[in-house]
């Protein structure tokens, strides 16, 4: 059946409920536009853009721009939109860029302190481990045994020039902190390469649909706030 066949208040009926349903939009009249003369001339009736425009904005054109066609109204309306989409676009994408490279800044931060904790950890240990054998010597040098065992302990004991018996007790409190310590810095380094593995994914799908609306919400940004109040204590701890 030819576009002739029917008549033009049937193809405008026909218009009308499509946009109605919501299932033809600004792009399928103008694709309608463009494939023969008489869709070209009913298309562009400022009846059927009227809809499309309360549709796609939620208002109608205001009084002032009723003298101009609404397509080219539409159009206007259409290219502002654009441009403050693909301002808030770019905003996100730079916030979201920040977040990735804050989070990578914490996460080496980490790393480091990981490093300078387990460094202590393990000469903590070496010099407890040395204490220990101290006492043993100590204790060994009150029993019977030959002298050259007898000799070598008691040089042991010679060399230390600590307090043994409080030297290991703070060794041992020392040890266990440096424990917590790592567990802790573990904890937040697995939920800062959670979010940073988040933020890429975040990222990357941002970069692959531009117009999408990226208005950041206060309980959003509230959020992020207390994930970052949470590994505040971990981030910003002295290493010693």
């Amino acid at each position: 059946m030819s576009v002739d066949a029917l008549p033009d208040e049937l193809w405008r009926k026909i218009l009308e409920i499509g946009i109605q349903n919501a299932s033809f939009t600004f792009k399928d009249l103008c694709c309608l536009s463009i494939s023969c003369r008489r869709l070209h001339r009913l298309s562009g009736e400022d009846s059927l853009w009227s809809r499309i425009f309360s549709s796609d904005f939620d208002n109608s054109p205001s009084s002032s721009q009723s003298s101009s066609p609404i397509k080219s109204i539409y159009k206007i309306r259409f290219e502002k939109d654009r441009e403050r989409k693909m301002a808030a676009y770019r905003r996100a994408v730079l916030r979201k860029e920040s977040q990735v490279a804050e989070n990578l800044r914490k996460i080496r931060e980490i790393e480091r302190k990981l490093r300078d904790e387990t460094h202590k950890m393990k000469a903590t240990f070496a010099e407890l481990s040395n204490l220990r054998r101290v006492r043993q010597a100590s204790v060994a040098l009150n029993v019977w045994q030959p002298e050259v065992v007898r000799g070598k302990q008691k040089q042991i004991v010679e060399q230390c020039v600590v307090p043994v018996e409080s030297r290991l007790h703070s060794l041992e409190m020392e040890l266990r902190l440096c424990k917590q310590q790592i567990a802790g810095f573990d904890k937040a380094y697995r939920e800062l390469k959670q979010r940073l593995e988040k933020g890429k994914e975040e990222l990357g799908s941002m970069k692959y649909h531009p117009l999408r609306e990226y208005n950041s919400t206060n309980s959003e940004d509230n959020k992020c706030d207390l994930k970052r109040k949470k590994l505040k204590t971990y981030s910003n701890c002295p290493s010693n």
